[in-house]
């Protein structure tokens, strides 16, 4: 029995380096799991589309949507459902975050850029008008903060409060006796806008997205083999 098809969904961005990271995350996909079916679909910005995706589907195929993003949030909730409702054999995973390897990876950006004890952690998120990517975060941040002395507080590119430069200027206060410095920890997969607005903030570190790391991957098929397991 074949297994099913993989619908690797992103959210997409115009940035060439971007773009380049999320499609080496679904070629990557496939060399962990060969013989594996992999489609390259996305929910905005970029093509192919993730609803002509599913409807370009023979009839009764089987296929799992596994996003690569983040958290919960629109994209999730109702971009996802919308593009597979008419399609019973087609169902989706749970995003990539949080979890525990995504902290690891965070801390090892960190520590490779310099942090010290005394310095503060800002995990800078995209954001989202649901109140889910929030506690997403917000437990990407927990878990990011069991690895590290350090204090570590959750700021949002956009649709989400705090803001980046406020989440900035929040924890410089807080670090203002001990005269640590500013790290925003990019909680992000590749460069494109969110990232290059983080350079904006007034912090004094900027940490790399998560992509390159094979780490994205190896989730990614763990979410789709969840969905089975559950089935």
């Amino acid at each position: 029995m074949n297994s099913p098809v993989l619908i690797a969904c992103a959210h997409g961005t115009r940035n060439a380096e971007g773009q380049a990271a999320i499609r080496k995350v679904m070629a990557d996909i496939e060399d962990l799991r060969p013989g594996l079916q992999v489609l390259e679909a996305y929910v905005d910005v970029q093509e192919p589309e993730l609803s002509g995706v599913v409807e370009g589907l023979p009839e009764g195929t089987a296929a799992v949507v596994v996003p690569l993003l983040l958290s919960t949030g629109f994209h999730i909730k109702v971009d996802v459902p919308k593009a597979i409702k008419s399609r019973p054999e087609v169902v989706a995973a749970r995003p990539l975050g949080p979890d525990p390897r995504l902290a690891e990876l965070l801390a090892k950006h960190l520590r490779a850029a310099g942090l010290q004890d005394r310095d503060g952690v800002l995990l800078a998120a995209a954001g989202s008008s649901l109140p889910d990517g929030s506690v997403d975060s917000e437990e990407q941040a927990r878990l990011l903060a069991e690895l590290l002395p350090n204090k570590v507080r959750v700021a949002y590119g956009a649709s989400a409060e705090p803001n980046v430069p406020d989440g900035v200027a929040s924890l410089r206060a807080e670090l203002s006796q001990d005269g640590g410095r500013v790290f925003i920890a990019s909680y992000l997969l590749a460069t494109g806008y969110f990232h290059d607005q983080l350079f904006k903030a007034g912090a004094d570190v900027v940490t790399a997205p998560l992509l390159p790391s094979p780490v994205l991957a190896e989730i990614a098929l763990e979410r789709y083999d969840a969905v089975l397991a559950g089935r």
